[in-house]
């Protein structure tokens, strides 16, 4: 029997065939839709017409978009939006400015969350930095991310894994400098951010070794949000992660 709310995941991937057991291992119902794709005849318009049919089919309160990003995503937001749906979105965010404060705007207008999924940010570890760091004034940023694997996406790593160090920086250390990033795939794996004041290191957090049910945490924290409690991830949150990532590929560390 469900103990929460109902989720309906879209996508296919290797992403979408891991979510679904670690939801339903909560005690929710979960069904999935495979065939999130438009088709080359449709319009925007009869796309999101059927995306909003499918979602209200689905009987869930909550459809998590396990896709690949791109302009799609967008438009499957806004059908979750119109289909009455809560909407969990995977990063990396390459949603315009504009197109952003649209879809927040009219999630807002239905008391709708969006949900940007970076995981790591709900690690105790990370929670502790914003207490004892934040905003990060006078502080230097790094952090590496590295995958023993190739990546069937496409999306460059620094996008990719590089967004998930830089919400950790945006949550716990805003105000702090970028001394140094390093993202790839097919090295080994190793995931760690650290925090640094004149030369000295003052924390690191090491994202790969830990026994935390970040994800499960995630869930948690959003459907709290489904009742009122504040959630500072969403869509906004994204963006700016996304506006620090691409000016530091512009000018580099400091």
């Amino acid at each position: 029997m469900s103990e929460g709310p109902a989720y309906v995941i879209l996508g296919r991937g290797r992403w979408a065939q891991k979510m679904r057991p670690v939801i339903s291992n909560e005690h929710r119902l979960v069904v999935s839709v495979d065939e999130t794709r438009r088709h080359l005849s449709e319009s925007e318009s009869d796309y999101v017409e059927r995306i909003v049919k499918t979602m209200k089919t689905s009987g869930a309160q909550i459809a998590w978009l396990c896709i690949a990003p791109g302009p799609h995503v967008s438009l499957m937001i806004q059908a979750a939006i119109e289909a009455g749906l809560h909407v969990i979105v995977e990063k990396p965010w390459y949603g315009s400015t504009e197109d952003t404060r649209r879809l927040q705007s009219l999630a807002r207008q239905k008391d709708l969350v969006l949900a940007i999924h970076f995981e790591y940010l709900f690690l105790d570890e990370v929670a502790k930095w914003r207490a004892d760091f934040h905003p990060g004034t006078g502080c230097r940023f790094g952090g590496r991310f590295q995958l023993n694997r190739p990546d069937p996406s496409g999306i460059p790593a620094l996008d990719n894994l590089g967004s998930h160090l830089f919400s950790i920086r945006e949550y716990a250390l805003p105000s702090s400098e970028v001394s140094a990033i390093h993202c790839g795939y097919n090295l080994p794996d190793e995931r760690v951010v650290w925090v640094e004041r004149r030369n000295q290191r003052l924390a690191s957090i090491d994202l790969l070794n830990h026994s935390q049910r970040i994800i499960q945490n995630f869930m948690k924290k959003v459907e709290a949000a489904l009742d009122g409690a504040a959630f500072p991830f969403d869509l906004e949150f994204a963006l700016r992660v996304a506006v620090e990532l691409n000016a530091y590929m512009l000018r580099g560390p400091v």
